[in-house]
Protein backbone atom coordinates (compact mmCIF):
# COMPACT_ATOMS: atom_id res chain seq x y z
CA UNK A 1 0.00 0.00 0.00
CA UNK A 2 1.55 3.32 -0.59
CA UNK A 3 2.25 6.55 1.63
CA UNK A 4 -0.70 8.19 2.29
CA UNK A 5 -1.22 11.12 4.52
CA UNK A 6 -4.61 11.67 6.41
CA UNK A 7 -6.28 13.53 9.48
CA UNK A 8 -5.08 11.90 12.50
CA UNK A 9 -7.96 9.80 13.99
CA UNK A 10 -8.73 8.66 17.92
CA UNK A 11 -6.87 5.13 17.11
CA UNK A 12 -3.82 6.88 16.51
CA UNK A 13 -3.19 7.85 20.00
CA UNK A 14 -1.51 5.39 21.41
CA UNK A 15 1.18 4.64 18.51
CA UNK A 16 1.40 8.51 17.90
CA UNK A 17 2.81 8.93 21.65
CA UNK A 18 5.27 6.03 21.32
CA UNK A 19 6.88 7.03 18.02
CA UNK A 20 6.78 10.56 19.64
CA UNK A 21 8.63 9.06 22.94
CA UNK A 22 10.76 6.68 20.77
CA UNK A 23 12.66 9.97 18.95
CA UNK A 24 12.58 11.71 22.15
CA UNK A 25 15.05 9.11 23.74
CA UNK A 26 16.59 8.17 20.47
CA UNK A 27 17.79 11.49 20.83
CA UNK A 28 18.45 12.01 24.21
CA UNK A 29 15.71 15.02 24.98
CA UNK A 30 13.98 12.70 26.93
CA UNK A 31 13.70 15.57 29.67
CA UNK A 32 10.80 17.42 31.82
CA UNK A 33 9.37 20.66 29.66
CA UNK A 34 9.18 18.45 26.51
CA UNK A 35 6.50 16.83 24.68
CA UNK A 36 7.76 14.16 26.44
CA UNK A 37 6.24 14.31 29.66
CA UNK A 38 3.50 16.49 28.07
CA UNK A 39 0.20 14.86 28.70
CA UNK A 40 -1.54 15.60 25.66
CA UNK A 41 0.74 13.50 24.04
CA UNK A 42 -1.65 10.83 24.65
CA UNK A 43 -4.16 12.24 23.69
CA UNK A 44 -3.69 14.31 20.23
CA UNK A 45 -6.95 13.59 18.87
CA UNK A 46 -8.83 15.01 21.40
CA UNK A 47 -6.41 18.25 21.59
CA UNK A 48 -6.65 18.47 17.75
CA UNK A 49 -10.59 18.63 17.54
CA UNK A 50 -10.09 22.51 18.07
CA UNK A 51 -11.44 24.01 15.26
CA UNK A 52 -8.52 26.24 14.92
CA UNK A 53 -6.00 23.48 14.40
CA UNK A 54 -5.16 20.54 12.07
CA UNK A 55 -3.13 17.43 12.42
CA UNK A 56 -1.52 15.16 9.81
CA UNK A 57 -0.54 11.49 10.05
CA UNK A 58 1.66 9.50 7.63
CA UNK A 59 1.36 5.95 6.83
CA UNK A 60 2.32 3.21 4.62
CA UNK A 61 1.15 -0.76 4.81
CA UNK A 62 -0.92 0.44 8.00
CA UNK A 63 1.83 1.48 9.76
CA UNK A 64 2.09 4.86 10.96
CA UNK A 65 5.21 6.84 10.06
CA UNK A 66 4.89 10.21 11.60
CA UNK A 67 3.05 13.53 12.05
CA UNK A 68 2.75 17.09 12.03
CA UNK A 69 0.24 19.63 13.30
CA UNK A 70 -0.77 23.39 13.73
CA UNK A 71 -2.26 24.35 16.64
CA UNK A 72 -2.81 27.76 18.05
CA UNK A 73 -0.73 27.60 21.33
CA UNK A 74 -2.07 30.10 24.32
CA UNK A 75 -0.02 33.22 24.67
CA UNK A 76 1.12 33.16 20.74
CA UNK A 77 0.75 36.74 18.92
CA UNK A 78 -2.71 37.12 17.00
CA UNK A 79 -2.47 35.26 13.65
CA UNK A 80 0.06 33.38 15.12
CA UNK A 81 0.08 29.45 15.15
CA UNK A 82 2.55 26.61 15.82
CA UNK A 83 4.12 23.72 14.05
CA UNK A 84 3.54 21.12 16.71
CA UNK A 85 4.19 17.67 17.61
CA UNK A 86 5.96 16.93 14.13
CA UNK A 87 8.39 13.32 14.30
CA UNK A 88 9.00 10.89 11.92
CA UNK A 89 9.95 7.32 12.56
CA UNK A 90 14.06 6.59 12.36
CA UNK A 91 13.00 4.73 9.01
CA UNK A 92 10.78 7.03 7.67
CA UNK A 93 13.37 10.00 7.13
CA UNK A 94 15.09 11.97 4.87
CA UNK A 95 12.45 10.05 2.14
CA UNK A 96 10.45 13.91 1.95
CA UNK A 97 7.79 12.46 4.43
CA UNK A 98 7.71 15.25 6.83
CA UNK A 99 8.06 18.00 4.52
CA UNK A 100 4.93 16.77 3.16
CA UNK A 101 3.38 16.31 6.25
CA UNK A 102 5.12 20.14 7.49
CA UNK A 103 3.73 21.32 4.13
CA UNK A 104 0.03 19.85 4.40
CA UNK A 105 -0.04 21.87 8.13
CA UNK A 106 1.75 25.08 6.70
CA UNK A 107 -1.08 24.99 4.01
CA UNK A 108 -3.94 24.55 6.38
CA UNK A 109 -2.65 27.20 8.77
CA UNK A 110 -2.81 29.82 5.72
CA UNK A 111 -6.40 28.61 5.13
CA UNK A 112 -7.25 28.78 8.58
CA UNK A 113 -6.25 33.02 8.35
CA UNK A 114 -2.54 32.77 9.92
CA UNK A 115 0.08 34.81 8.99
CA UNK A 116 2.66 32.99 10.87
CA UNK A 117 3.54 30.15 12.14
CA UNK A 118 6.16 29.44 15.19
CA UNK A 119 7.69 26.58 16.61
CA UNK A 120 10.57 25.10 19.49
CA UNK A 121 12.67 23.01 18.80
CA UNK A 122 16.06 21.58 19.42
CA UNK A 123 19.62 21.30 18.75
CA UNK A 124 19.91 17.54 18.70
CA UNK A 125 17.28 17.85 16.08
CA UNK A 126 19.40 19.69 13.34
CA UNK A 127 18.25 17.87 10.77
CA UNK A 128 14.33 19.41 11.33
CA UNK A 129 15.94 22.52 12.04
CA UNK A 130 18.05 22.72 8.32
CA UNK A 131 14.57 21.47 7.08
CA UNK A 132 12.68 24.24 9.28
CA UNK A 133 15.01 26.75 7.68
CA UNK A 134 14.91 25.85 3.70
CA UNK A 135 10.63 25.87 4.67
CA UNK A 136 11.53 30.00 5.09
CA UNK A 137 11.41 29.77 8.80
CA UNK A 138 13.94 32.36 10.75
CA UNK A 139 15.44 32.00 14.22
CA UNK A 140 14.33 33.60 17.24
CA UNK A 141 16.01 35.11 20.38
CA UNK A 142 13.29 33.85 23.31
CA UNK A 143 10.05 31.46 22.87
CA UNK A 144 6.40 33.25 22.48
CA UNK A 145 3.35 32.11 23.59
CA UNK A 146 3.09 29.16 26.24
CA UNK A 147 3.18 26.23 24.93
CA UNK A 148 5.14 24.87 28.71
CA UNK A 149 7.83 23.18 26.86
CA UNK A 150 10.42 24.86 28.83
CA UNK A 151 13.09 22.96 27.80
CA UNK A 152 13.25 23.97 24.14
CA UNK A 153 16.35 26.01 23.77
CA UNK A 154 15.76 26.78 19.41
CA UNK A 155 12.61 28.97 18.88
CA UNK A 156 11.68 29.79 14.70
CA UNK A 157 8.89 31.99 13.21
CA UNK A 158 7.82 31.70 9.28
CA UNK A 159 5.72 34.76 7.52
CA UNK A 160 2.92 32.93 5.87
Amino acid sequence: MPLTTRPIQPTDNEPLASLIRTVFREFKIDKPGTVYTDPTTDALYQLFQNPASAYFVAEEDGVLLGGCGMYPTEGLPEGCAELVKFYLAADARGKGIGNRLMEQSIKVAQELGYKQLYLESFPELARAVSMYEKAGFRPLPHALGNSGHYACTIWMLKEL
